[in-house]
């Protein structure tokens, strides 16, 4: 594609080669995944319980047994290869029912059921908001006010948002703040990748860093006979550093974009939050905000608060924060029938919220999609029979006679590349650190940097992995396909990947 000029107009950026769209990228992924089902074989290990402690109370994880990996073997003793099937009935999964099987995938705790449930809730609540105008108003008014100093909020937030990766885990809640952040900062003259990375990126920073994350770095010392929560002090350091430079390039980014709209990978499909602020944005901008405004935004600003307490003092996750978020667009739709905003009425309310919810289907059609991806593959079980586990294990298998430095590298090259089929923090934990531990101790490698490796590998690579359904739903609400999403995230990745190599040489040297 060319480079964009500042002469090119929206219908001349249409034209020309068009990159696949997200379903399609995904679909030949999935054939691929099927394709490795009749070239590798089955295999399975055998798990146990593990106990270990966090913050003085005794936590367990099913992990996988040392040294238990068997084949399946087939009537004549052979390892089993068991291709899937073009269609499956009985609920088994096929190739193309990997779209239904991956949508009731879960269950409301987790992709894919509950990734839908709070994309769908969430954007019919922000429909209600958007429709009472009272975002678009207030942002205009911070333009019109600012004179230039709102560019300040851009790396707060990504603070804010990288210390909710690194202190509760943050992911999943990133999407509905995503739904209202990707708006306001193209009203500010940016673009919609600006408004994932704050949001999203930032979570995954934060993640792959973090000194505390009880979903990762908890599970993963646990598993590894770590002390738990140990190694704070290098950890943190490295948050400082990690944080910094993705901040760092976010502005980069922003300020280019800010200077030439064109030059952005979305500023085509921005098109639409650009004509929907022009849609409900007040017709008078110089108009002062109005009472029902007010009480809007302060309904806003309350819910946040409210879903950031829950979620660090009451353990809030999805169906609480989808309740959260629900009660503050009903809130805010009754302020707007009130005070007539936008001259909204009753069925106002409930026609947003529809409308809101189906601008977002296709990002809940995503999240399926991404799920049948590791189904087709057979699951992430480890006891149960994968092609999967047998791709663990021969990788585990070539680490063994590499020296310490190089296979620290390893490890964490490793854990990257095994994060496309397990995105789950805890659930990649418990599957790889049972292997990479013990491994650990033959190749010279202390265990914490084993821990390391899985930290770095599991979460950077999250901000590219089409499997991971919270990446797939924050791209869908800010409408980016993912093939445009690489065209840009490949950059900004290959220097956190360069970083992470640089950090898993100094923590293999000094003996982290």
């Amino acid at each position: 594609m060319s480079k964009k000029k500042k002469g090119e107009t929206l219908e001349t950026l249409n034209k020309g080669f068009k990159v696949p769209d997200t379903y399609v990228i995904i679909f030949f992924v999935v054939c691929f995944a099927a394709l490795l089902t009749y070239l590798i074989p089955q295999g399975m290990y055998e798990t146990q319980e593990v106990s270990y402690m966090i913050d003085g109370a005794e936590s367990t994880r099913t992990v996988i047994k040392d040294n238990s990996f068997q084949y399946v073997l087939d009537a004549n003793g052979e390892p089993l290869k068991k291709g899937v099937g073009l269609f499956e009935a009985g609920g088994g999964v096929g190739l193309l029912n990997y779209l239904f099987e991956g949508m009731v995938s879960g269950d409301k705790w987790g992709s894919a059921i509950g990734v839908i449930a709070i994309i769908l809730v969430c954007g019919g609540a922000f429909g209600i908001i958007m429709r009472t105008g009272a975002v678009e108003a207030g942002i205009m008014g911070m333009i019109r006010k600012g004179n230039g100093k709102e560019k300040f909020l851009l790396p707060v937030l990504f603070i804010f948002f990288s210390l909710g990766g690194a202190i509760w885990g943050m992911g999943e809640e990133s999407i509905p703040f995503a739904m209202l952040l990707v708006p306001m900062v193209i009203a500010m003259g940016y673009d919609a990748v600006t408004g994932v990375l704050i949001t999203y990126v930032a979570t995954q920073i934060g993640f792959g860093t973090s000194w505390m994350n009880p979903f990762s770095v908890a599970i993963a010392q646990g598993v590894a006979g770590v002390p738990v929560l140990s190694g704070a002090t290098f950890r943190v350091v490295l948050w400082i550093i990690f944080t910094g430079t993705g901040m760092a390039m976010m502005l980069f980014h922003a300020n280019k974009v800010k200077k030439n709209p064109l030059s952005s990978i979305s500023y085509v499909s921005d098109a639409y939050f650009r004509n929907d602020l022009e849609t409900n944005t007040p017709i008078d901008k110089t108009e002062k905000f109005k009472t029902g405004h007010t009480l809007v935004l302060l309904t806003m600003a309350a819910g946040i608060i409210w879903v950031i307490w829950g979620v660090l003092k009451e353990g809030y996750y999805i169906p609480e924060i989808s309740t959260q978020f629900f009660i503050m667009g009903l809130v805010s739709g009754i302020i707007g029938v009130i005070f007539k905003l936008n001259g909204m009425k009753l069925n106002d309310i409930a026609s947003s919220f529809k409308q809101g919810a189906a601008d977002l289907v296709g990002a809940a059609l995503i999240v399926g999609m991404a799920q049948g991806i590791m189904l087709v593959l057979g699951g992430s079980d480890p006891a149960a029979p994968t092609v999967l586990n047998t791709i663990l294990h021969g990788i585990s298998e070539a680490f063994v006679g590499v020296s310490g430095t190089f296979a620290a590298v390893l490890m964490y090259l490793f854990q990257a590349v095994f994060n496309f089929f397990v995105v789950s923090g805890s659930g990649q934990a418990a599957i790889t650190m049972p292997i990479m531990a013990p491994l650990a101790d033959l190749l010279d490698v202390t265990r914490q940097t084993a821990v390391l490796g899985f930290q770095l590998g599991d979460g950077l690579t999250n901000i590219i992995v089409p499997t991971s359904g919270c990446l797939m739903g924050a791209l869908a609400v800010a409408r980016i396909d993912w093939s445009q999403w690489i065209k840009f995230m490949w950059k900004y990745l290959g220097v956190l990947v360069i970083m992470s190599i640089a950090t898993m040489i100094i923590a293999s040297v000094i003996g982290f």
